[in-house]
């Protein structure tokens, strides 16, 4: 998918506020949160994604560490679903 893709997706109501199923090319779908960090806009103009996957979420929301999430590539993802 494009970045304008994703962002027309996520940003009017998903960002760091729903997961998603994410769909890949390449790799097994998994569920997973868009978060806005320091450097999204940097990130987002690459097409690549700040994540927080599966088990991690719950965590990441009472926490906000950083370490939490993964970056994925834009051009991987197939399908974005909300679940």
């Amino acid at each position: 998918m494009t970045n304008e893709q994703i962002q027309k997706f996520i940003e009017p109501t998903h960002l760091a506020k729903s997961s998603l199923k994410i769909d890949f090319k390449t790799r097994n779908s998994l569920t997973g949160l868009f978060i806005q960090t320091s450097d999204y806009k940097e990130l987002k103009a690459k097409n690549l994604w700040r994540i927080v996957t599966g088990a991690n979420i719950e965590p990441w929301k009472t926490s906000k560490d950083l370490n939490l999430a993964r970056i994925f590539n834009g051009v991987e993802i197939t399908k974005l679903s909300v679940i």
